[in-house]
């Protein structure tokens, strides 16, 4: 809830109010994240945590201040295609409201891309620039998870520029991603869905014609293109028509504007009317004699966009347990004051019961994310053994978060009540900008599929088997239960000799009760004291899911534990 309604709420007596006189909200939403605080403190180098924890502490107290008025005035006043001008010239302009703005501003402030793309951070935080960009990303995200979408393209479109461009084009480019001026930023987009293809890219039809040095013209719609306002886009297309599916796709970088100034030919036919994330530009758009750059070879464009495209999909988990983490705020924020049946909500075992099972879920998801972001660090700095679990860890963690993160926003809007489904609050922009991550960056279908290609094209399920096994040798509490589920695991042997329609039919809980028992071994393996009131009640939660124990009564938890699960500090 906004800091207006708190404060015209502040002279009423509890009998005629929602919540009691003098119920203030979150002051600042780093602060009171004890779980977070306690990974990046253990998880980062000392270096690192100092430099990023002054600068989250400021983020904090924005999203949970300022930003909170900006990302509902944008999600209210979303973008306007501009097409032509009053003498009726074409002018393909995308205005936004001035708060989307004052967004951006922040964003780029929190050093979010500073710290992984300037070249001095980047050489001083080369093993972990990974964990401060998105450190800074997940607090942004429970404000403002609209704009992450750009966001997270702008970090890709620098990826893509940073490993596959020349260097002339990486020197001009990068620092105005690096920029603290908001002014300078050229933000990012990656153009890949088209009518014919959606999730199948091998449909896609735009074609490149070569017109000079690496030049092309690329001509065709392109269907579905979020940040349609960027400055700098990647394109997928066919420089020849008779290559078919993604072998014949290559990979184009373009500019808004050509070197003369000009802007490049792009028309723009409508914006999409979404149900969410509404306050950034979604597209169709219309290339014609659009001038693009080729990057890499020829027929690699797939390969190189799916580098994007993964570094996207753990974006789209960040957002996943951001935006669970801010309605888990709101909920346990109001049962915590709201009075019912004469004591305060969270006095019900019903609703401590909730708040554990969707805690349990959130810290479990929690540590899965920032997982693979460590196996994303340590991939990037050469390390095999963690590429190959990425491999099979980034599609597994998308699509786990996106799931289980859309469950626990809405059980959350339900703990508040009719108040939860009211848009004076935070909770249905929540609610409707959540909805998105099942389906943004491949659907769950595609994420099981994605999972079976990294099952038998990396070594990914032996390094997470691995993991497995050290739990079992931390923890000998576990070590019964968990060699048990090892055994259960050896299907995955038989799988390759299997039907193509049982091994897709099979992938769903196969993969489900992989994850579930990873997840497991990733809260042991991170267990110690001083985390022990968050990690062991999610781990006990997970194990009832994995082995139901049959007990017909249940001892509810008490307020305190569900505080400690919640890891709230004031």
């Amino acid at each position: 809830m906004s800091t207006k309604t708190v404060h015209r709420r502040s002279s009423v007596t509890q009998s005629n109010a929602v919540l009691p006189e003098g119920f203030a909200p979150s002051q600042n939403f780093y602060h009171s994240d004890l779980i977070f605080q306690d990974y990046l403190n253990r998880h980062c180098s000392a270096s690192g945590y100092a430099y990023i924890h002054d600068k989250l502490n400021r983020l904090g107290k924005q999203a949970a201040g300022a930003m909170n008025e900006y990302s509902l005035n944008a999600d209210k006043n979303p973008p306007q295609l501009k097409p032509r001008n009053v003498y009726g010239e074409d002018i393909n302009e995308i205005t936004f409201h001035p708060h989307y703005w004052e967004l951006l501003k922040i964003a780029v402030q929190s050093e979010m891309f500073h710290v992984k793309w300037s070249p001095e951070l980047r050489a001083k935080f080369e093993t972990e620039r990974h964990r401060l960009g998105f450190a800074a990303g997940y607090v942004y995200a429970m404000s403002e998870s609209g704009q992450y979408c750009p966001l997270c393209m702008t970090d890709g479109v620098a990826r893509l520029i940073d490993r596959y461009c020349n260097e002339q084009d990486k020197a001009r480019l990068l620092p105005k991603i690096a920029t603290l001026n908001a002014n300078e930023l050229m933000t990012g987009a990656m153009f890949l869905t088209e009518k014919a293809g959606g999730s199948d890219v091998g449909a896609n039809l735009v074609t490149a014609t070569h017109f000079k040095d690496d030049l092309y013209h690329l001509n065709g719609e392109k269907w579905f293109c979020s940040n349609a306002n960027a400055d700098l886009i990647f394109v997928l297309a066919r420089t020849d028509e008779n290559i078919k599916g993604t072998k014949g796709l290559s990979i184009f970088l373009v500019e808004k504007y050509l070197p003369d100034g000009s802007r490049n030919p792009m028309r723009t036919i409508r914006l999409k009317d979404k149900l969410g994330v509404r306050s950034m530009a979604s597209a169709e758009c219309i290339l014609t004699d659009t001038v693009g750059k080729l990057v890499g070879e020829e027929f690699q464009g797939f390969y190189i966009m799916a580098d994007m495209i993964n570094l996207s999909r753990l974006y789209n988990s960040v957002a996943a347990v951001s935006g669970a983490r801010r309605a888990l705020i709101e909920a346990y924020q109001f049962v915590s004051q709201r009075i019912s049946f004469g004591k305060q909500a969270i006095e019900h075992a019903l609703v401590r019961s909730k708040l554990h099972e969707l805690g349990a879920m959130q810290v479990a998801n929690f540590y899965l994310t920032w997982r693979a972001i460590e196996a994303l660090d340590k991939a990037d700095n050469g390390d095999k053994s963690e590429a190959h679990l990425l491999r099979l860890l980034t599609p597994m963690v998308k699509r786990c978060t996106a799931k289980e993160g859309v469950y626990i926003a809405r059980e959350s809007m339900e703990l508040m009540g009719g108040l939860g489904y009211i848009e004076d609050t935070v909770m249905p922009k929540i609610m409707r900008d959540m909805m998105v991550l099942p389906i943004w960056e491949g659907a769950g279908n595609i994420m099981l599929l994605d999972m079976l290609r990294a099952t038998f094209k990396s070594k990914g399920l032996e390094m997470m088997f691995v993991e497995i096994g050290a739990a079992i040798t931390k923890d000998a509490a576990y070590a019964d239960i968990l060699t048990q589920e090892m055994v259960k695991l050896t299907i995955f042997e038989q799988l390759p000799r299997q039907d193509k329609d049982i091994m897709e039919a099979t992938a769903l809980p196969l993969f489900e009760h992989l994850t579930l028992v990873y997840k497991i071994a990733t809260l042991i393996l991170r267990k110690n004291d001083d985390n022990r009131a968050w990690i062991q009640p999610a781990i006990e939660y997970l194990l009832e899911e994995l082995q139901p124990s049959g007990e017909t009564f249940k001892q509810p938890p008490t307020r305190e534990m569900i505080r400690a699960l919640m890891g709230w500090e004031i």
